[in-house]
Order: structure tokens, then C-alpha cells, then sequence
């Protein structure tokens, strides 16, 4: 609740790097990628009566509701609408947040939470409030949060809008924003959500009212140019990958050739890197847990058969430093304390205060993009061992594939807890969004039967058919009978029965 004390407003980002919207319609709301839009916006409130809960007002003027409407007739989840009721004590417009890790979820008065659906229309982008049943839809409620500071002069605002819709000097404007977001977790510095890679430009004074545009400086500033970075943890200490090839360690010397992390970016993502080794291999948050029964896994290097987002890391601003965040919200973390723990590496949420900076990391850009020329060639920059000034440093997410690959699961797991089945659903036509990360659910048993069943239950649909495509030509085709033996991983397709994809399958004489 402390999140949104001193937040006069705030937009809520999703799990699919999306924000929730108020529609034009005044009584819809959605998901949308545009975040600076002033639907995105939403006026905090709190409540006299109960400190735990808040209301949160649209820029219409109407409050995000919990309402009694089902999205779909005979389904799970209620639609959540813009409302503005007769009686402002309705408690179907009052949210209580509930802290988990960094991120938030917000309760309505009857139990269920603010969830922003993924998957096949109509669910995609949509917003209803529901428990997540499966553990695949666990995410689903669990938001980002950021602080925005109201400008003074709104009309302004407004017109910076509708200019970088309508001119040449849009690319200019789109990337000014009144005021900045600021995080308002507790105990942390302001920090700037991501959202482009572009440098950033001079502050503008604006009047004497003192309202200030600024441009966001992430993180993604600093590895815009860099070819290759070092990391220091808050121990002192720099990520080391070790000769085996495949563990990743703290060492206090940071001249050694293992201390360089190559830097790639993702394509069609602005705000997401990959960090590659010495050895060539990726830094790569895994599914193996450092120690049975503890909290945290183990960060390894890996070279997997595609690169899925195990390998993919968002760097986030705090303060002077940054935090390298997972696919799913966990972090990149340099532990402490005694052996086993002490120079380990894991990717964990710091749930004690004593181990918040745990996850934060100096970066010291060691090799640079000298872009001036035609043929982009690296500059070496050449650190000490000790402690120096970053030149340039930085003291301080829908994405490729699912958060684990095939080789990181160890076969213990998958002995116990049955295959990892990872699965897109299909439009009408048979495609499916990549922008989108693969679902993933455990499946105990070898029937395509029992596992349509137990994927029916998990999407909360009916009628589907379990497909896999082709590598070769793109094309899908049913599953028969049994699955592969060995509780080997599978990635596969869901398409609907009452899809023209399905259609084309059984034109085509497939044999379902």
C-alpha cells in the first residue's frame, strides 16, 4: 500500500509489456503498447475509510471497476470497466495492492485480481479480474507500476500528443514527456521504465512555471554503443564465467578476459540484451535451483539449440545502478553471506531487505561501437582492477520463446514432475504471435487425449486440437495417439475446433 501513498498517479504495466488503457468508449479497458498516451494514465485515490485499498480514477473521469459482467458466458473471468457509480462507497471500485516482489497485484473487494489475459482473441489484451487456476496464468496478475507526475499545464500535453501524430517532428516530440516516472517501490530511487533506444536528449526549461520535458534515460542508453561490458555486483566483486564453460561466479579481479560480456540486442525489441561469454555462450537464467528447497536458481552459460528468453535479460535503472530482469520478473542476483552462498550467482526476488541491493550492478562499458565510420569497428577501453569512474557507465518486456530450454531441465525433474509441455494457440487462420511467449504447463502421462484435456482445463476453452509444426514447411499437424516417449519436451500448437485452421486440416485429409 505504500507503493501508492505519495503516487498522485500511476500506469500499470503487464506481464506482456503492456499497459492498461481506458478506452475512448468511457467504458471499456484494455492493453495497449503505448504507455505515454494519457489513457494510460490513471489517478490514484485513497480511501478514508479503509487505508488498505485504493480507487483509481481514468482520464474520463471514471473509475476501473470490478463489475458482476462475465467476459464470456460460461467462462471464468468478469469484464472491469470504467464506471462512474452513484454511490462512491461501491466497493466494486476500490483495489487493495498487494505487494509480490517488485511488482504488485490489485485485489477487488470480491477476491479476484486485475488481470491482463494473453492468448488467442478474444482474450488478447483484454482486461477482466479472476484468480489465476493454472500456473501458466500466475504472472497474468502481477503488475509494474510507475509514478506519474501530473504536468502543470495538461493542454500541453495534449498537444505534444496530437503533434507526433501529425508532423515530421514527431521522432523529436514522441520521446518528450512531461514530467518523469519515478518508482515508487520503497526505499528505491526513481526509476525510469524502458521503453526506447535512443539517446538522450537536453532538458527543456519551459516557462516560468517551472514545468519541465525531459526525455527517459534508461538503461538501455548505455548499451546502445556497447560492443562489450563488465558487471561489479554491491559486493565489490564482477560476474565471472568459469573455465568449465558453464558456471558463472563473482571474482574481485575484473581484468580477466572471463569478466567481459559480449552485448547483443534483441531484434524487434528495444529494451532486452543478451549477454554472451568468452566462451561464447549466453548468460542464461535457468531452471535448476542452486540449492533443493531454497529460493533461487542457477545462472549458467549456455549455448541452447534457439535462442529463447532463458537468454534474454532487461536492464532496469535503479538509481546509479541496474537490475538485469528475466522474462519472469526475477532478477540477476550477486549472493553473499557463507559458502554455498557466497560468489554465487542466481536469479531470485530479493524478499529481505538486507539483500535488495543484491540485485543491483555497476556497468562498465569495456569495448565501444566507434560508429563514426562507414565499417563499425570496436574501441578498446581499458580498465584497471580497481575501482573506477564508468566512461560512460551507468552505476546503478511478449518476447522470443519461454523461460526455460530443454536442456535446462534437469531429468530428475522431469521424472518427477512429468514432461514440460510449452504451447502457442492459433488464430483463425492457423498463425500464432510470436510476440507472445510460449505458455508452459507439467504433463503427467503420453495420451494426446489426456493432454488436450488437461490444455483445455488450463485456457479455459473448449474444443481444441493439439497440433505440432513443421520445421520444415511452417505447416501444422495433429498429434496421434501417443506422445513421444521419454517425457521428452514439447512444443506444440492449440488450434480451435471452431477455427477455419481446423477446417483446413481436415480438407487437407489429416486424420484427427
Amino acid at each position: 500500500m505504500e507503493f501508492f501513498k505519495e503516487a498522485k498517479a500511476v500506469s500499470l504495466r503487464s506481464h506482456l509489456n503492456k499497459y492498461l488503457v481506458a478506452d475512448d468508449d468511457q467504458e471499456s479497458t484494455r492493453q495497449s503498447r503505448n504507455g505515454s498516451a494519457r489513457k494510460a494514465r490513471w489517478l490514484v485515490e485513497l480511501v478514508d475509510s479503509n487505508p488498505h485499498v485504493i480507487r483509481l480514477k481514468s482520464c474520463h473521469g471514471r473509475y476501473l471497476t470490478a463489475s458482476d459482467e462475465a467476459f464470456l458466458l460460461g467462462m471464468t473471468g468478469h469484464k472491469v470497466l470504467q464506471t462512474l457509480p452513484e454511490n462512491i462507497k461501491d466497493l466494486k471500485i476500490e483495489w487493495q495492492p498487494i505487494r509480490d516482489g517488485f511488482q504488485v497485484r490489485l485485489k477487488a473487494f470480491g477476491g479476484t485480481y486485475l488481470r491482463a489475459n494473453g492468448g488467442m482473441p478474444p482474450w488478447r489484451r483484454s482486461i477482466t479480474h479472476d484468480n489465476p487456476h493454472t500456473f501458466s496464468t500466475q504472472n497474468w496478475i502481477l503488475w509494474d507500476v510507475e509514478a506519474i507526475k501530473i504536468p502543470e499545464n495538461e493542454s500541453l500535453t495534449e498537444y505534444l500528443s496530437m503533434v507526433s501524430s501529425l508532423s515530421s517532428v514527431s521522432d523529436e516530440l514522441s520521446g518528450l514527456e512531461i514530467g518523469s516516472p519515478e518508482s515508487i517501490y520503497s526505499g528505491y530511487s526513481p526509476s525510469p521504465r524502458l521503453h526506447s533506444r535512443h539517446s538522450p536528449s537536453p532538458k527543456l526549461s519551459v516557462n516560468k512555471r517551472k514545468l519541465s520535458m525531459t526525455t527517459r534515460t534508461t538503461a538501455m542508453d548505455l548499451f546502445q554503443n556497447a560492443k562489450a561490458i563488465r558487471l561489479k555486483s554491491v559486493h565489490g566483486k564482477y560476474l565471472i564465467a568459469e573455465e568449465d564453460e558453464e558456471s558463472v561466479t563473482q571474482h574481485r579481479s575484473g581484468s580477466s578476459k572471463n569478466a567481459k560480456w559480449e552485448v547483443e540486442f534483441v531484434e524487434n525489441f528495444d529494451s532486452i540484451i543478451r549477454l554472451k561469454s568468452s566462451y561464447n555462450k549466453y548468460l542464461t537464467a535457468s531452471n535448476k535451483p542452486f540449492l533443493l528447497g531454497m529460493t533461487g536458481q542457477k545462472v549458467l552459460q549456455t549455448l541452447p539449440g534457439r535462442l529463447d528468453s532463458s537468454v534474454e535479460w532487461e536492464p532496469i535503472r535503479e538509481g546509479n545502478s541496474v537490475k538485469l530482469k528475466t522474462r519472469y520478473g526475477q532478477f540477476l542476483r550477486a549472493n553473499g553471506g557463507l559458502p554455498p552462498w557466497r560468489n554465487s550467482v542466481t536469479h531470485d526476488i530479493p524478499h529481505r531487505t538486507a539483500t535488495q541491493d543484491w540485485v543491483l550492478w555497476d556497468v562498465n562499458v569495456v569495448e565501444i561501437l566507434d560508429t563514426s565510420s562507414a565499417a563499425v569497428a570496436p574501441v578498446l577501453v581499458d580498465y584497471s582492477d580497481s575501482s573506477s569512474p564508468l566512461t560512460p557507465s551507468l552505476n546503478s518486456a511478449s518476447h522470443s520463446g519461454p523461460e526455460s530450454n530443454d536442456s535446462l531441465v534437469s531429468s530428475q525433474q522431469k521424472g518427477t514432475d512429468g514432461r514440460l509441455i510449452y504451447f502457442r494457440i492459433a488464430d483463425e487462420y492457423g498463425e500464432t504471435d510470436e510476440g507472445f511467449e510460449e505458455l508452459c504447463t507439467t504433463f503427467k502421462g503420453n495420451g494426446v487425449r489426456e493432454l488436450t484435456k488437461r490444455l483445455e482445463e488450463e485456457l479455459g476453452i473448449k474444443d481444441i486440437t493439439i497440433c505440432t509444426r513443421s520445421p520444415s514447411n511452417g505447416k501444422l499437424y495433429p498429434l496421434h495417439l501417443q506422445l513421444p516417449p521419454n517425457n521428452a519436451t514439447m512444443h506444440v500448437v492449440v488450434v480451435p475446433i471452431s477455427s477455419q485452421a481446423f477446417g483446413d486440416l481436415m480438407a487437407s485429409g489429416m486424420q484427427l
